[in-house]
């Protein structure tokens, strides 16, 4: 039987995992899987470290779940979590999904202006959070509105009496395990996640549960995760890559992982590595660059072998330069993947033995199992070989496709399908050679991917846009060597201002607060005016140069 015949019998066996009703979300992800099975290994940045087994995951989950329950939430109740990562994390999504609730993630970088769009679109009626981020929902004073808690009711971690919230773990105390979990369907929503934007708003892309069949794909496919794996996947939860194969993808496989919650370090990373007999490695390319960067002040630090058998990387395309350090240092490939938000992983160079290849240099690999990858010229025709386009899904052949549209978002959903239903649109532009294999050209739209992370100019912009000294602005991405690239503010001063660095980090910081640590402007020019078409639009492909 040929790879590809046995690829289709694969990607079959998931579909049909979701033809029937289903007993929850977390019956999937927790319930079925051996109790004594370790799910994840913990950390933080204060020494804490702590094993959890899917059995005590689903105790802790059960309480959990009763315990919302009884606050409310029921099948399609929107709940926003603004949690690091960590065990509370874990368990608060587990019982979302054993009540059919949906879940909104929310960034733990993301300032008050950030969360209060993605609570109020959303309609989420409970947030969960802890004591170090509880201030945000308080809105701030340049005006940011507040989470109103006679209408959101709000759990804390170690909440503070003075907040009247609802403690977390006091919730679980003399409360009986949920006795039913709620049966959902493939079409049902689980989770609301928000991405950037650039000419408005993030967006909302709706998750349905029949998504979860392509994150199996990619978890077998794309990383190879097999039984007996150690895997770390280091993105943050608050965001795709981190949601659904760091948390969701380990889960749903019922294999062991690592939870990480420390400010990156590559000895730290190594540490973890040899602590953990970590095997199967996945980060954006910002970690990679980092670990070269410093690679021989802590190479002395490899006391032995390490387990690694794959590493992988998301989030902007990967230097060829970096695959080459890692072969000869690391002695493996690293293997770029490319994905959205909206969709999942969908063009990788695959792990798994019966789709590896020989890594092509600049190639981001071939469409996973179960999608149809191809390039679309600007009439909304298929292209061949060698010709640059627009890079689109063939949803009619690709049975693993799951995007249902934005959330509330008629105009932006249909800004996806431009030339009808059977094509999703990218809005990155790329080429294929003879052989399948896609070369990444660049965004046709103007997103900045920084440190993994895609950040929407729109937000940054109404951010720094709130400081009393500002005009106007027009924020890009500009490269940087271990970021890939970073966020530059262009700003127009009203006219009593003066430009000045101490002004620059008043506005630095200001972003930082109010919208979040990792959008904020790292470079600012100040200009006397930004460049417009003749109907005023800001033209930021001129200030990237």
């Amino acid at each position: 039987m040929s790879n590809n015949v046995i690829n289709q019998v694969d990607v079959s066996q998931l579909i049909q995992q979701y033809d029937e009703p289903i007993s929850s979300v977390t019956d999937l992800l927790c319930d079925r899987h051996d109790g004594e099975r370790v799910a994840f290994h913990y950390e933080n940045a204060n020494g804490v470290k702590k094993s959890f087994t899917y059995g005590e995951l689903k105790h802790d989950s059960l309480l959990f779940a009763n315990a919302l329950k009884s606050l409310g939430v029921k099948k399609g109740s929107r709940v926003a979590v603004l949690l690091p990562k960590g065990p509370e994390l874990i368990i608060s999504v587990l019982a979302i999904w054993r009540l059919g609730g949906v879940h909104v993630p929310l960034f733990t970088a993301f300032g008050p202006q950030a969360i209060y769009y993605r609570v109020e679109n959303s309609g989420a009626d409970v947030i969960i959070t802890d004591a170090a981020n509880r201030s945000k929902l308080n809105g701030t004073t340049a005006g940011t509105d507040a989470i109103d808690p006679s209408k959101v009711k709000i759990i804390t971690v170690d909440a503070s009496e003075a907040d009247g919230d609802l403690d977390y773990w006091t919730s679980f105390k003399n409360v009986q395990p949920l006795e039913r979990n709620e049966v959902v369907t493939k079409d049902d929503l689980f989770v609301i996640l928000y991405t950037s934007g650039t000419t408005g708003h993030p967006k909302g892309v709706q998750v349905p549960v029949y998504a979860l069949a392509a994150f199996e794909g990619y978890m077998r496919f794309g990383l190879d995760v097999r039984e007996g794996d150690v895997f770390w996947n280091m993105a943050d939860p608050g965001w795709a890559y981190g949601l659904y194969y760091a948390l969701i993808g380990p889960l749903l496989l019922g294999e062991t992982f690592i939870v990480y919650n420390a400010p990156f370090s590559v000895a730290n990373t190594i540490r973890v590595f040899q602590d953990y007999k970590v095997t199967n490695f996945a980060a954006a390319p910002t970690a990679y660059r980092s670990m070269r960067a410093e690679w021989d002040e802590v190479a002395g630090s490899v006391t032995e072998p390490l387990s690694l058998r794959v590493l992988s990387s998301a989030g902007e395309p990967l230097n060829h330069d970096v695959i080459r350090w890692a072969e000869k240092n690391l002695e493996l490939p690293i293997y770029d993947h490319y994905g959205q938000t909206e969709q999942g992983m969908v063009i990788n160079n695959h792990h798994h033995p019966s789709l590896q290849h020989t890594c092509k240099p600049g190639s981001m690999g071939q469409a996973l199992p179960g999608f149809k990858a191809t390039i679309l010229n600007e009439q909304g025709e298929e292209v061949g070989p060698n010709v640059e386009g627009q890079i689109a899904i063939d949803t009619e052949q690709s049975p693993l496709f799951w995007f249902r549209g934005y959330y509330q978002n008629e105009e932006k959903t249909a800004e996806r399908f431009l030339y009808g239903n059977r094509y999703y649109l990218t809005g990155d532009d790329s080429s294929y050679d003879e052989d399948g294999f896609f070369y990444f050209s660049g965004r046709n739209d103007d997103i900045i991917s920084s440190a993994g992370y895609r950040i929407g100019p729109f937000e940054v912009e109404s951010a720094i846009m709130e400081h009393v000294a500002v005009s106007e602005t027009a924020v890009v991405g500009v490269p940087d060597e271990r970021r890939g690239e970073v966020v530059k503010a262009y700003i127009v001063l009203k006219s009593k201002y003066s430009p000045s660095d101490e002004l620059a980090k008043e506005i630095q910081l200001h972003v930082k607060g109010n919208l979040s640590a990792h959008e904020y402007p790292r470079i600012i020019e100040f200009v006397d005016a930004l460049p417009k078409t003749p109907s005023g639009k800001i033209q930021r492909f001129l200030l990237r140069g």
